[in-house]
């Protein structure tokens, strides 16, 4: 037993002596206490997040009295931001909601993570991308493609409020961030301030001539009141399982998702609606529109109402439920398009017994 356990001891000593050699050299091996680089299934330190409306909204009223906008590209954001990771509100991108003043410029910048805007509530704002130009009004999606110009004018009478959602994260973990300021407060609006969505915004046609090269975008906002055509025609289909009436915004050159690290969506949960339990890889999070649920996450039980945030971490098992009389309407990204790309995305349905890991 003495010779065992010296022996043992020893190995433990040359183990050191080996590990402290080698990092010398910039070089390391596997050690007994590391974690493991396979497991059977995603492991995220990425926690489910529930964001109530009731205290986000006197936050932001708070932020819009101290902080005010200063040229060169800050921003006055409430980011949600997630314990369980050093940085961001997902493992690839990071949300935040932007407040701005009547009367405030949010001056130009550009920078090379992918960004949108999804506007929660107000008018009155313009954005002006490479410059285009366009109106920001509730429930509007407005992109802002990695590395153009843009910079944010609010005209109207009462502040607007918008979510924010840059791949900020994964550009990090890449060690890509770049990031520019505009000489001036804004950028100059073109001869054609809303070509691309004279060209594209019909969904259905195109100009004539070569199409743009697939990875780029041309189409730069998606209004409400087309969203909300797009899901009346859908709400005659068959229910999605998971997610009842779910609808993608879409490249409208390669029908891919909008950008190329986020995927947008929206859906609507009818009254009575139970879905299955669901998993896929990557992460998502969730602004609640309008209307009240339950989503349940990997066992826990998280009940919202309109205006709420919910964060999502890959794999995690997910139900949607509506027991309320009126229809919920949800807004969603996730990451999946990176994780298409590299022929790594998985999804499956899982059974009532296994719904929590």
């Amino acid at each position: 037993m003495t010779h065992s356990h010296t022996a043992v001891a020893g190995d433990a000593d040359e183990r050191r002596r080996l590990r402290a050699t080698l990092a010398e050299a910039g070089l390391r091996i596997q050690q007994p206490d590391d974690p493991p680089l396979f497991t059977p299934a995603p492991q995220s330190s990425m926690e489910p997040m529930h964001w109530r409306w009731a205290d986000l909204l006197g936050y932001l009223e708070e932020l819009g009295r101290v902080l005010d906008l200063r040229p060169g590209g800050d921003r006055r954001t409430l980011r949600l931001a997630n314990p369980g990771l050093e940085y961001g509100t997902t493992p690839t991108f990071w949300a935040s909601i932007q407040y701005i003043r009547p009367g405030e410029v949010a001056t130009a910048h550009r920078h090379t993570p992918d960004a949108f805007r999804f506007v929660m509530h107000g008018s009155g704002c313009s954005t002006t991308v490479d410059g285009e130009n366009y109106e920001m009004n509730a429930g509007d999606l407005v992109l802002t493609p990695g590395w153009a110009w843009h910079d944010h004018v609010h005209a109207g009478d009462e502040p607007m409020i918008w979510l924010d959602v840059l791949d900020v994260s994964l550009m990090r973990n890449l060690h890509n961030i770049f990031f520019q300021p505009y000489p001036e407060e804004t950028q100059p609006v073109s001869r054609q301030p809303q070509k691309s969505w004279q060209e594209y915004g019909s969904g259905i046609l195109r100009p004539v001539g070569p199409a743009p090269r697939p990875a780029v975008n041309p189409l730069l906002v998606y209004p409400k009141d087309q969203t909300d055509i797009a899901l009346g025609r859908a709400r005659g289909l068959d229910p999605d399982p998971a997610d009842d009436v779910i609808l993608e915004y879409q490249n409208p050159i390669d029908g891919g998702a909008a950008l190329p690290s986020m995927s947008m969506k929206i859906q609507i949960l009818r009254p009575g609606f139970s879905g299955v339990t669901h998993r896929h890889s990557g992460s998502k999070v969730y602004w609640v529109v309008e209307g009240a649920g339950t989503t349940v996450v990997d066992g826990r039980q998280f009940d919202w109402n309109a205006g709420d945030f919910l964060a999502i971490p890959p794999w995690a098992a997910v139900r949607h439920l509506n027991a309320h009389s009126t229809e919920a309407r949800l807004f969603r990204v996730d990451d999946s398009p990176v994780l298409r790309y590299l022929n790594a995305y998985h999804e499956e349905t899982v059974p009532e017994t296994q719904e929590t890991r």
